[in-house]
């Protein structure tokens, strides 16, 4: 459970950094505006992220699991 979580903390972190970065980027172009514009989103995309992948996560191993059953032991 605690990998679990790491690895969602993780995830989260990396795709909220590089998906606030990427579009404040477009929006902005580089400019003096675009490092604030991008740490202001990711302070708020960060959290969300997490709690959305703890639900979305969980459905995704979900269906996964579905189309590819583990293998047994």
């Amino acid at each position: 459970m605690k990998t679990l979580l790491l690895a969602q903390l993780i995830i989260s972190f990396l795709m909220a950094t590089i998906m606030t970065g990427f579009f404040s980027l477009l929006a902005l172009g580089v400019s003096p505006q675009w490092p604030q514009a991008w740490l202001h989103n990711f302070v708020i995309a960060w959290p969300v992220a997490f709690c959305l992948s703890l639900v979305v996560g969980k459905v995704a191993f979900a269906i996964a699991h579905r189309v590819f059953p583990p293998a047994r032991a």
